[in-house]
């Protein structure tokens, strides 16, 4: 395990008070913290282009699947708008779609693989800040899906691919665009064979602003598949993507480009992987090829279920979330500052740990336990430079939902995480980011998904807990 170092967690006070310890049991309904309030932003059928037809689950069709909110659920990220003639506070939402249980996303459970591949891929959504609340702008200039059936381009000269797919992470970049990562790739591969298997698994880069702009596939950052990218600038302008490979004994990556950020920033620079021994961190090349036969040749560190990444450009920190046994968060620093640094320090911000489920007596309530991060998988961070940790085990029981905290990263509560926000049973967190005004926005991915439900028997129908209407992916926000 990386060590720790004290010299690295600097003595500054957070403004945001201290969330207080919760016990939590899972239930069919959503927790929030004392001193928080949620509200919906969009779900799963929510019209997001001007022309979406109203939701109609037990009917579902390609047309009506391509312009309305897909079925799962990751928050990527939240990007500045342009300013309105009302004056009216604006931004960007972006989520990902990275999967579709056909178990719980269609009557009967039978596949539907072109609508399935309608239903998944991405969202850019326009928000407004109206009535104390971030609306989505009905028929926004940038509300957008990206499907299996949007058309990209290899390269910033590069000839055309078909399909958006398998989008489990993102992030903005200082330049001003959106990253995708395909990291359930290989599982649409199969699913949609019309799409060019050979071109995804890639990172993908949006103009968000512009909804009629051709994404673009970078390949000199690998067809990896990465779980997830951060991305940064160094003092002297170039572009720097981190990477995770969410394989057994997966790596984490860098890419730094040869020229100045920008819209071909990464068609061209140079691939290298960590290297971490104790609290020594280093960045190896890698040659041409394979970054992971590269990477495990030039000495790298695997890393046990590498997942979520998450930097803070004011204070320089890059965290990974790593789903090893109960999971742990590192913390890496760059030297003097530089993204594109060769070496800098690592430590661990924080250590899962796992809540035993107790079988609950005949007619009882399921027993609350400790909260506690178990299995971290997305990051982000929020205004004051805390962690915001969303939890997936995946089908792995346990005696906790499915959770969002916040995590200081500096003082004297560094490293100990305050309970945010709960799922309802079967969901999975799926990541979230904040707003200017400290909103955080949270993703909930497919509630009532638990091991044995299917569309006809779901563990909830949250969040609208009507008998006729299955669960739904929501997007939620969260405020003081």
């Amino acid at each position: 395990m990386i060590g720790r170092r004290a010299l690295l967690a600097a003595p500054a006070v957070l403004a945001a008070p201290a969330l207080r310890a919760q016990a939590l049991a899972i239930r069919q309904d959503d927790q929030v913290a004392p001193g928080w309030t949620r509200g919906v932003v969009v779900r799963w059928g929510d019209r997001v282009t001007f022309d979406a037809p109203a939701w109609t689950p037990e009917a579902p069709s390609l047309a009506a699947a391509a312009a309305q909110f897909g079925w799962d659920a990751r928050i990527l990220a939240v990007l500045p708008a342009p300013p309105a003639d009302d004056g009216l506070p604006r931004l960007l939402l972006a989520v990902g779609h990275p999967e579709v249980d056909p178990a719980m996303a269609f009557p009967g459970g039978r596949d539907q693989p072109e609508v399935a591949g309608a239903m998944q891929g991405a969202t850019i959504l326009n928000l407004v800040r109206r009535g104390g609340a971030w609306v989505v702008v009905d028929g926004g200039y940038q509300n957008r899906r990206l499907t299996a059936a949007t058309l990209c381009r290899l390269g910033a000269d590069g000839g055309p691919a078909l399909g958006i797919v398998g989008v489990t992470g993102g992030c903005a970049t200082p330049w001003g665009s959106l990253l995708l990562a395909e990291g359930r790739a290989a599982a649409w591969r199969a699913r949609l064979p019309a799409i060019d298997g050979q071109a995804t698994g890639m990172v993908v880069e949006v103009d968000a602003l512009d909804p009629v702009s051709v994404p673009v596939r970078h390949p000199a950052l690998g067809r990896i598949g990465a779980v997830d990218v951060a991305a940064a600038r160094t003092p002297d302008g170039r572009a720097v993507v981190w990477l995770t490979d969410g394989r057994a004994g997966g790596f984490l990556y860098r890419f730094v480009s040869d020229g100045g950020a920008g819209p071909r920033a990464l068609d061209a620079g140079r691939m290298a992987a960590a290297r971490m021994d104790g609290s020594s961190l280093r960045f190896v090349p890698l040659g041409e090829g394979d970054p992971f036969a590269a990477a495990r040749l030039a000495g790298a560190t695997p890393l046990g279920g590498a997942r979520g990444l998450a930097f803070d450009p004011t204070r320089q920190r890059l965290c990974v979330a790593l789903n090893d046994g109960a999971g742990r968060v590192l913390d890496l620093r760059m030297a003097a500052g530089d993204a594109a640094a060769e070496t800098g320090a690592a430590e661990t911000l924080l250590v899962g740990r796992e809540a035993p489920a107790e079988a609950p007596r005949r007619g009882a309530a399921p027993a609350a336990a400790p909260a506690w991060p178990w299995a971290p998988a997305a990051l982000g961070f929020d205004g004051e430079g805390a962690l915001l940790l969303a939890t997936d085990r995946g089908a792995r029981p346990g005696a906790l939902p499915e959770a969002l905290y916040r995590v200081p990263t500096e003082g004297p509560d560094r490293g100990q995480p305050g309970f945010l926000y709960g799922a309802p049973v079967g969901a999975a967190m799926g990541g979230a980011a904040a707003a200017a005004d400290g909103t955080v926005f949270a993703a909930v991915a497919h509630p009532g998904a638990a091991p044995g439900a299917a569309w006809a028997q779901p563990a909830t129908r949250w969040p609208n807990m009507r008998p006729d209407e299955p669960p739904r992916s929501t997007i939620v926000m969260l405020s003081r």
